[in-house]
């Protein structure tokens, strides 16, 4: 998702810090912030992530927003490695959460829904012959060591479960999918799960 506007960014900057800290109350996060809690580098990388997106949408327009672009980008990718995480300033619609950052490889090209959580050691990309990557829906959750690879489409609601990989396309809302390869196992309405 390439956010374009200055107003638009603020908006997901709100709800995304929400998801990471704010939710947890003030004491809570002035001492994430003290003990460089993986949660707040989370934070950081995300925020850094959105507001490269931002100066991307922007890099043609003149050439203060293509120099702020590139050192939005380098910073992006140094918080990326701290972090262990890889990935394109575009790829995420809003809402994305990361609740363990280390091993999280997402091709620039993937494209990735709202709400999307993972949960870490994770992979979604190409299968290294065709360069098509994964389109994944919206609420899904990418489980510990789950990965998505080659030219798939993952329906909304989906989760995939721990050590899953994914390789065929899943086109029904609401299921889990599992094993090697991954297939459905079962259904879930995650509205219901996350809400009570």
């Amino acid at each position: 998702m390439e956010i374009s506007s200055k107003e638009y960014l603020k908006a997901v900057l709100r709800m995304e810090k929400n998801l990471y800290i704010e939710s947890k109350g003030q004491h809570t996060k002035l001492l994430k912030i003290m003990k460089s809690h993986p949660d707040y580098n989370a934070w950081r990388y995300t925020r850094r992530m959105r507001i490269t997106s931002y100066y991307y949408s922007k890099r043609k327009k003149n050439i203060i927003y293509a120099i702020m672009y590139i050192v939005s980008c380098r910073r992006m990718n140094s918080l990326g490695r701290k972090c262990g995480i890889e990935c394109g300033e575009n790829v995420f619609d809003e809402g994305v959460r990361f609740y363990h950052t280390q091993g999280i490889v997402i091709n620039g090209n993937a494209i990735i829904g709202k709400n999307c959580y993972l949960y870490g050691n994770n992979c979604i990309g190409n299968d290294g012959i065709d360069p098509k990557c994964p389109v994944i829906g919206n609420n899904v959750r990418v489980c510990v060591g789950a990965k998505i690879i080659g030219n798939v489409k993952i329906a909304n609601d989906v989760v995939v479960a721990a050590g899953a990989i994914v390789i065929k396309d899943c086109l029904e809302n609401g299921a889990i999918l599992a094993g090697v390869p991954a297939k459905i196992i079962g259904y879930v309405n995650l509205t219901k799960v996350f809400l009570e």
